[in-house]
């Protein structure tokens, strides 16, 4: 009679054990994790790389509903879309959610760089790039600019008949990052940071596996690269400023290098290192796919185009000639913003974000885990059509009045406290090359519509025009 009671005991006790994991699991949201490490990274990664990742994400809802578990690039990860979704990542503080990028991110780019930290290391370094990338700090550097913008025109569009957009914008914000944020002019030290910067990059989405001849390897030893190349500028420019008391605001670096308080760094040198990466990648990327996708849609749209360029030679004609724009000028911009921002709409540069939960959180009326990832979708609010009606119409007159435009539902740079501290930057150097471009040319698209994310948007062939020089009064 024991060992039959013993017996059945036994046959409980996994019973039990699965009633109470069933039980403390009941709300994590559907889905599944799939295979592990991989999970469903290579779905998404495909979906973007064929530009049917909305379609992706809609066929999660429509199979799950509006939040679900899977994994991505190695971690379990809950997804989350809508204004709702954004209003809980941009006003959930570090007690709750703290920023983590993917593992692949994390490795390239410095687990010191902004998007890592939360709390007081967040408002520390996020303050000291404020000091540099905010509008009383950019004026002064707005002649710089238009001098890059000149020289890369003079260079690579003048004489041209047909060229390729992407990585002509892709050269030309290279070269603008490297001369601001590194006080780097053209030649041999900056040429040495191109071919590296371009093959780290490349993997910033991948899956963490460092195995040979991976993307994801790839880019790690470029990254180091990148890493010993700005130590060197670090090294130097402290001895300058320790000899010669160089000017603090000369560049980011100097800038970041020069503060101090009590006696102390206010950046450690990992830090600089890390968060000039971040804002290397940040300015390069986004400007250049966004200044991309104004010359494709002014080329398909002639009428916008035609607003544009008449703003544009208005300013144009209170010039001098070979002066240089101002920040004056750039303020009177209006309908070419307007045109920046509708474009950041229909194609914005990031499709998505990540956070880390700090503890269990709900979210939905499921929990989610501590420590799981939460990816959140940013864009499917610009594509609302009770936000924005007909969202697939181009409308630059949509933000005349951004005040009508609900909190939580446009957010090409993020919201709240966590807003990209680089928008007057990218505001900057996008105005600048369009005001050149739109007053010294005019074009038509060789190749066609169709662009993928990889993973922000690539246009087919690098979006290829046929370059017509205007006649410059």
């Amino acid at each position: 009679m024991t060992s039959v009671l013993l017996f059945a005991l036994l046959l409980l006790i996994p019973v039990i054990f699965l009633l109470r994991r069933t039980k403390s699991s009941k709300r994590v949201p559907p889905g599944s994790l799939g295979i592990p490490i991989i999970g469903q990274s290579l779905g998404l990664l495909h979906a973007m790389r064929s530009n049917t990742a909305e379609k992706w994400v809609q066929d999660r809802i429509n199979k799950y509903g509006p939040i679900s578990k899977l994994s991505l690039f190695g971690t379990p990860t809950v997804l989350i879309h809508g204004q709702a979704a954004n209003k809980f990542i941009f006003t959930n503080g570090g007690d709750t959610i703290v920023n983590q990028q993917t593992q692949s991110i994390k490795k390239i780019l410095g687990d010191r760089n902004l998007m890592e930290l939360s709390g007081k290391d967040h408002s520390r370094v996020r303050g000291a790039l404020v000091s540099f990338l905010k509008p009383e700090s950019l004026k002064q550097y707005v002649g710089k600019i238009d001098e890059e913008v000149k020289q890369h025109i003079q260079m690579h569009w003048e004489g041209k008949q047909q060229l390729k957009v992407l990585p002509l914008m892709k050269t030309l914000t290279f070269n603008i990052i490297c001369s601001l944020l590194f006080g780097l002019e053209g030649g041999k030290q900056r040429d040495q940071f191109m071919k590296p910067f371009q093959a780290m990059i490349q993997g910033m989405w991948s899956i963490p596996v460092n195995a040979p001849f991976t993307r994801y390897n790839r880019s790690l030893k470029a990254s180091a690269r990148i890493q010993n190349l700005l130590k060197e500028i670090v090294h130097q420019k402290k001895d300058e400023h320790e000899k010669n008391g160089a000017n603090s605001r000369q560049d980011l670096i100097s800038c970041l290098l020069s503060m101090v308080e009590d006696g102390k760094q206010v950046l450690t040198e990992k830090e600089i290192i890390h968060n000039a990466m971040l804002v290397m990648v940040a300015g390069h990327d986004t400007s250049s796919i966004v200044i991309t996708f104004v010359i494709r849609l002014l080329a398909n749209e002639p009428t916008i185009y035609a607003a544009v360029l008449q703003e544009q030679e208005e300013i144009a004609k209170g010039k001098l000639l070979g002066e240089p724009l101002t920040w004056e000028d750039l303020s009177k911009m209006k309908y070419t913003w307007r045109v920046v921002m509708e474009t950041l709409r229909r194609f914005p540069p990031v499709f998505g974000g990540f956070r880390k939960t700090a503890t269990d959180i709900e979210y939905g009326g499921y929990i989610i885990p501590k420590g799981w990832q939460i990816f959140w979708v940013t864009s499917t609010t610009h594509m609302d059509s009770n936000i924005f009606p007909e969202p697939l119409k181009f409308d630059p007159s949509r933000f005349e009045n951004q005040a009508s435009t609900p909190p939580y539902c446009f957010v090409p740079f993020g919201g709240g406290a966590r807003i990209c501290p680089g928008y007057e930057f990218a505001r900057v150097e996008t105005l600048v090359a369009i005001h050149y471009l739109v007053t010294k040319f005019s074009w038509k698209l060789l190749s066609d519509n169709s662009f993928s994310r990889d993973p922000m948007p690539t246009p087919s062939q690098g979006l290829l025009i046929e370059l017509c020089p205007r006649e410059i009064s």
